[in-house]
């Protein structure tokens, strides 16, 4: 445990500056504006309502205010105007290191007052931020990324705790929603769709080892797992819809990371001119600490080294009568290699006598531009270039001991991708009552994909050209929605949404409904409705030969979309000053899925949670699944120092291939538990200081898995699947418990933060199963386990 003495010494380092006695302050600034016109809203009454006397200040012709003077720790906000809802922001933390800023968006009343009346406050905390969203939403924020444990500062661990979603894999991030498979996720940034940002990503995939998405520079974003609004296409499973915040418009500030899977951080923001119009920027760049973790012996799943980077920028410009422009941009290189001579029985990527070389770029720029039309309405329009490369080599010995040598290279991919999208989108409020928005999003997809192997040859005989496509693929989708609010209870969402492939003319309409009533104490009941469809992923259209059999068949190209129906029953009650319970109903039938045309058991719906696809051709769209589950989240927001969340997942996940036979889904866990808690205590005389506990409970339902046949990948010399069974082997069930130590402390002579947290992950040291694999060295099938107990560091410096 000499890692934990070297981490407790530090921990004690951190304390040395909790003992301040004078009061510390901060300024707090924002923008008000309308949920619905994104119109700046003047004369807003803003007030710092957790302190005596109250701090408050009233919004500009701009929307813009400024508190100064606001003392540190937890406060709460009101803002509250004329004809509309009052709205409450309680524990946002302030510190000194570094301005608030705190953007608010106001909805309008039904029927306006004369005067200003405080009444209830309607914000509901974990909202979406989409007005035009309803039902299966949640809303997340960068503290609710950095809070958890076990979170390793990861979008995606983040909404695995949340009711329907599962996350049983340590050595990757993708994530199951209602029994789907993660090929069914989209990821849009800046209101666009974008490439896979994770690091050692793969075409055609949604996740990957470590994620490549700077929490510090999230905006509020909002997660979706069902019956998405109509301006969300190509995804049958969930969406992230990711925005990135703006630079201080009016400090330069800089903040200074540290974490075991991030990396080593800085990050630099502020104002653009002296003119206070809002133009601010933003830029920051992560290097990997891995190889650190590595050398000092924690296990990161490979004894090999990974190596990646990544960076991320955000330049907004003020308002002006040609409209508002931000200017964005991320991107990540990453690379390992992955040598037989470094593998043992715990790898989870390589084997003993195969050496894998694996690089994998991207880089995303775009544009952004709202143009207002009048008091009620705006357009908007995003630009963006998103480049990726993923290659892979891959050499085999002839033995798995050494010596190494004789090696020959028996499988070579290479996928480029080269995209342009635009997308533009009208967005107008009628009235109080009446909002709609349309919209469309061309997509010009640049692919050049090659893929050689000859894994079942000798190394004397040639390769087998897998695939071999260069072109670009044009995608077009369309939409149009509208909100209407019969009552200050009961609002209707509806829309229909259009998707058209040119590869084959595949094309989809899809109508999307959703109705919200609020029922007296603090509840409310919604029923969504979605047709949803998603292309294939790419590499699966242009797999032209079957790597086991030699068959070359390129009718993988006239695959259309998978379809889903997606029907959901949500109940909410709110209650106490912070608790909620939340629960869904929810029912999914998916068709049009891809399955062979021989009668077999293989589809489609159970493929993405790995680097690459099935290699089937000939495929058609004759299969279906069904998820259908219940879903219960009971939370206790932050308040008063500590929080709670429980989730639980009951559910079941279905399909069926061509022969006609109902088998579980790779992603069947049945049943999904997590339990979260955390608590802050003040500390110093004046309290600016805090010490936090946080812990992470889960337990998931164990995965099926089809059989390894033996005897066959001994004979053929790599592993070799028992596909008359498929999905009958259910792997043992996923435990684990994390527990999270943090301290915070503020400086009393600079503005100056400083953060630091000991996240404790499997302090169990569960061996939880990852797969079972082929042991070429043994000649039989071992189980691979994941990371066992880890100890993850963050330290932060904010200034």
């Amino acid at each position: 445990m000499k890692q934990l003495t070297l981490l407790t010494t530090l921990l004690a380092t951190v304390l040395t500056a909790l003992a301040q006695p004078s009061q510390l302050t901060q300024t707090v600034r924002g923008t008000v504006i309308d949920k619905t016109s994104e119109k700046p809203l003047a004369g807003v009454t803003v007030q710092v309502t957790s302190i005596t006397p109250t701090i408050s200040a009233m919004t500009d012709g701009e929307g813009r205010y400024v508190l100064s003077g606001v003392p540190l720790g937890r406060q709460q906000f009101s803002y509250g105007s004329v004809g509309y809802q009052m709205a409450v922001i309680p524990e946002v933390l302030v510190t000194a290191g570094k301005e608030v800023v705190l953007d608010v968006t106001l909805e309008q009343k039904l029927v306006t007052l004369n005067a200003f009346t405080v009444t209830a406050p309607v914000t509901k905390k974990g909202a979406a931020a989409n007005e035009f969203t309803a039902g299966s939403a949640r809303s997340f924020n960068l503290e609710e990324v950095t809070r958890y444990a076990g979170g390793r500062n990861d979008p995606s661990k983040l909404v695995s705790n949340y009711a329907g979603v599962a996350a049983n894999s340590d050595a990757r991030n993708d994530i199951v929603v209602r029994g789907n498979s993660p090929t069914g996720v989209l990821w849009r940034i800046e209101g666009s769709p974008s490439p896979n940002p994770n690091h050692f990503s793969a075409l055609g995939t949604t996740g990957g080892p470590v994620s490549a998405l700077n929490t510090n520079a999230l905006k509020t974003s909002d997660f979706l797992t069902g019956a998405f609004a109509a301006e969300y296409g190509n995804a049958v499973a969930a969406v992230f819809d990711i925005n990135l915040r703006s630079g201080n418009s009016s400090k330069h500030e800089q903040t200074l990371q540290l974490n075991a899977f991030s990396g080593l951080e800085a990050t630099i923001e502020g104002p653009l001119n002296n003119k206070n119009n809002g133009a601010a920027y933003l830029a920051s760049y992560r290097y990997s600490f891995a190889q650190i973790a590595n050398s000092i012996g924690l296990n990161i799943g490979t004894k090999n080294t990974p190596k990646y980077q990544d960076w991320v920028f955000n330049i907004t410009t003020g308002k002006s009568r040609i409209g508002k422009f931000s200017f964005f941009g991320m991107g990540g290189l990453s690379n390992i290699d992955l040598l037989g001579s470094k593998v043992d029985t715990t790898d989870f990527y390589g084997q003993a006598d195969q050496d894998g070389y694996d690089k994998s770029n991207f880089s995303l720029f775009g544009i952004k531009h709202t143009l207002d039309l009048g008091s009620r309405t705006y357009l908007r329009t995003v630009v963006s270039y998103a480049h990726t490369l993923d290659t892979y080599d891959e050499y085999r010995y002839p033995d798995p001991v050494p010596p190494y040598k004789d090696r020959w290279l028996h499988y070579s991919s290479k996928n480029t991708t080269s995209t342009f999208r635009a997308s533009s989108y009208l967005n107008s409020k009628i009235n109080s009552r009446l909002s709609y928005r349309v919209g469309a999003t061309a997509e010009s997809l640049g692919l050049n994909v090659r893929i050689l192997d000859k894994s079942s040859k000798p190394a004397s005989e040639p390769f087998d050209t897998v695939s071999n496509y260069n072109g670009t693929p044009f995608l077009v989708q369309y939409f149009a929605q509208l909100r209407y609010r019969f009552s200050e209870r009961f609002s209707v969402l509806g829309g229909l949404h259009g998707t058209h492939f040119d590869v084959n003319n595949s094309a989809e309409l899809e109508p999307r409904l959703s109705l919200s009533y609020q029922l007296p104490a603090n509840q409310s009941v919604s029923l969504s409705y979605g047709l949803h469809s998603q292309l294939q992923p790419l590499p699966v259209y242009f797999q032209e030969v079957n790597e086991q059999t030699g068959q070359r068949d390129p009718s993988n190209r006239d695959l259309g979309f998978t379809r889903a129906h997606h029907f959901i029953l949500g109940y909410e009650k709110r209650f106490l000053p912070d608790w909620r319970i939340k629960a869904e109903l929810y029912y999914q039938h998916l068709f049009d899925v891809p399955v062979e045309r021989q009668l077999s058991g293989f589809s489609m719906l159970n493929a993405g949670a790995d680097f690459g696809f099935p290699n089937k051709v000939g495929l058609i769209n004759k299969g279906t699944g069904n998820n259908r589950g219940v879903e219960l989240t009971a939370e206790k927001f932050l308040s008063r120092g500590y929080y709670v969340l429980f989730t639980a997942s009951i559910f079941d996940s279905k399909y069926k291939g061509s022969d006609g036979v109902e088998r579980n889904t790779a992603f069947n866990y049945k049943r999904v538990f997590n339990i979260l808690a955390g608590k802050e205590w003040k500390l110093g005389s004046s309290g600016n200081n805090a010490f936090t506990f946080d812990a992470r409970l889960s337990s998931i339902g164990g995965r099926y898995a089809t059989p390894i046949n033996v005897p066959a990948s001994v004979a053929a010399g790599y592993q070799i699947l028992d596909t008359l069974h498929y999905n009958s082997q259910q792997l043992d069930s996923y435990f684990r418990l994390d527990m999270k130590f943090g301290f915070r402390t503020n400086s009393k002579k600079r503005k100056l933060t400083q953060t630091f947290y000991l996240d404790l992950q499997n302090v169990t040291n569960r061996k939880n199963i990852f797969m079972i694999q082929y042991n070429q060295a043994k000649a039989k099938a071992d189980p691979i386990y994941q990371i066992r107990f880890f100890p993850d560091i963050m330290y932060r410096v904010q200034f």
